[in-house]
C-alpha cells in the first residue's frame, strides 16, 4: 500500500514537471508568434543588377529570412543566389519578401507589387510562419496554386524553386518539448510543399532535411534572437539553394500550355 502511494507521488511530481515545462514552450511559442523576435529586418534594395552575359530577371519572395534578418542583407542567400546566377548572366534581382510573411501573404500582397515583372527564375522561401501558424496544409496548397497561376501567367518558362519551411524543430529559441513538436510540424508541412513541386513539375530545395541537422548540432549558426541564422547560418542555406537554382534551370521544364 505504501509503495503504491509512493508510485503515485512520483507519477504525480513527473506529470507535473511536464505539465510546467510544456507551458513554458508554449508561452515561449506564443510569445514568438505575437512579439516577433528582437532583430529588426535590415533594409533592403528593391532591385539590384550584377554580372555580365544574357539578361535574367530573378524574383525572391517570401518571408524574413529572404531578406536576411539576423544579419546584414549582403550576406543573405538572396544576395548570394543571385551572384551565383551572375557567373553567367547580367542578373536583375527584385526582392519582395516580408518579415512575418506566410504563403497566403505572398499570394495576396507580394505578387500584387510584380504583376508587370515577368521573372525568369523565382525563389519562393517561405514555411517558417505557417509552421508557428499552424496554418492547414489545404490553405498553403491553396496559396501555393494561386501563385504558380500567376507565376505562369506572367511567363510560362518561369523556373521556380521553393524551400519549404526550414527545421523549426532545430530553432534554439524554443525549449527542447517544442522543438520535438516544431520538428513533426515542418515535416508535415514540407510535405505539401514537396507534393507541389512534383505535381507542378518545380524544384524544392531541401533546406530543412539538408541544413536542419546542422543547426540542431551548432546554435552558433543563429542571430542573437536564437530563432532567425546570422551570417554563418545563412551561408549554410546558400549552397542547398544554389544546387536549387542550377536543377530548376537545367531539368525544370516549361510550364506553357501545349496543344
Amino acid at each position: 500500500m505504501r509503495q503504491l502511494v509512493y508510485d503515485h507521488k512520483i507519477i504525480s511530481l513527473v506529470i507535473l514537471i511536464l505539465a510546467v515545462i510544456i507551458c513554458v514552450g508554449i508561452f515561449e511559442f506564443v510569445y514568438v508568434l505575437r512579439n516577433g523576435v528582437n532583430v529588426p529586418a535590415p533594409s533592403i534594395p528593391r532591385e539590384v543588377k550584377t554580372g555580365e552575359g544574357a539578361p535574367l530577371s530573378y524574383l525572391v519572395m517570401g518571408d524574413s529570412s529572404a531578406i536576411a534578418q539576423g544579419a546584414e542583407y549582403q550576406d543573405g542567400y538572396a544576395v548570394a543566389t543571385m551572384q551565383h546566377l551572375a557567373e553567367d548572366s547580367e542578373v536583375s534581382l527584385v526582392n519582395v519578401a516580408v518579415s512575418g510573411a506566410r504563403t497566403k501573404d505572398v499570394l495576396e500582397k507580394q505578387l500584387t507589387s510584380i504583376k508587370e515583372l515577368k521573372p525568369d527564375v523565382v525563389l519562393l522561401a517561405v514555411g517558417g510562419n505557417d509552421v508557428t501558424h499552424l496554418t492547414s496544409s489545404k490553405s498553403v496548397r491553396r496559396s501555393l496554386d494561386g501563385i504558380m497561376t500567376q507565376l505562369v501567367k506572367q511567363n510560362c518558362n518561369v523556373k521556380i524553386v521553393i524551400t519549404g519551411a526550414p527545421q523549426m524543430g532545430s530553432v534554439a529559441r524554443f525549449p527542447r518539448p517544442l522543438r520535438a513538436l516544431a520538428g513533426l510540424r515542418t515535416a508535415q508541412l514540407n510535405k505539401t510543399y514537396a507534393q507541389f513541386a512534383t505535381d507542378k513539375k518545380v524544384t524544392f530545395a531541401k533546406i530543412a532535411e539538408e541544413t536542419g541537422p546542422v543547426f540542431a548540432k551548432n546554435p552558433s549558426l543563429f542571430a542573437q534572437d536564437k530563432f532567425h541564422p546570422n551570417a554563418q547560418g545563412y551561408a549554410v542555406w546558400a549552397p542547398v539553394l544554389n544546387g536549387a537554382i542550377d536543377e530548376a534551370l537545367s531539368r525544370q521544364p516549361s510550364h506553357c500550355p501545349t496543344d
